[in-house]
């Protein structure tokens, strides 16, 4: 693989860490939309505890109408268990490190792939990223909304997070992977 392409994914996923540490770490703007306060949070974690028979994510829905089906005005929740607790914090950090920098090359390789017109102004170069994060949000983010998931305005807030992250990646890899002489990057 080639030097250029090399230090830029290494350059983006380091941005995409820098990015994720300060909005997410920071300013706590993950954990806003995942670790909301319930009420009485003990007494709900020794049912679900007690309930929950291993990793999953699972419905818990409002007893059915006969004939009617489930009653269209209450609400639905959804349980989510990954099958670790706070012991896995550092591994799943470490396995979020590695997967930053694999996308940020992926990306910079991609982008060294792309025609003159795009290759020659460094706007086109970031709108790349930008096009990159946009799918990522619509997918990761924005249909995760609805019923047993989150709320629209907190998918459509992530998906906000994740295209300017990209946006972000993207200023710093287009900085470096642009047209050099003789063709090459």
């Amino acid at each position: 693989m080639k030097k250029r392409i090399l230090i830029a994914g290494l350059l983006g996923g380091i941005a995409m860490i820098v990015w994720a540490f300060v909005v997410n770490g920071i300013l706590g703007f993950q954990a806003r939309m995942d670790m909301k306060k319930l009420n009485d949070e003990q007494a709900v974690y020794a049912v679900l505890k007690e309930q929950v028979p291993g990793p999953g994510r699972y419905a818990c829905n409002p007893v059915p109408v006969e004939g009617q089906g489930f009653p269209l005005d209450e609400p639905a929740y959804s349980i989510l268990y990954g099958g670790v607790g706070h012991e896995a914090a550092g591994n799943m950090l470490l396995l979020h490190l590695v997967l930053a920098m694999f996308l940020a090359l992926i990306g910079a390789a991609l982008l060294s792939r792309m025609s003159e017109p795009v290759l020659g102004s460094y706007w086109k170069r970031v709108m790349v990223f930008t096009c990159i994060g946009l799918v990522v949000a619509l997918q990761a983010n924005v249909w995760r909304s609805g019923i047993g998931d989150y709320p629209l305005a907190d998918a459509l807030l992530m998906g906000l997070n994740t295209l300017a992250m990209w946006t972000f990646v993207g200023l710093v890899v287009a900085s470096i992977v642009k047209p050099v002489a003789g063709g090459k990057n």
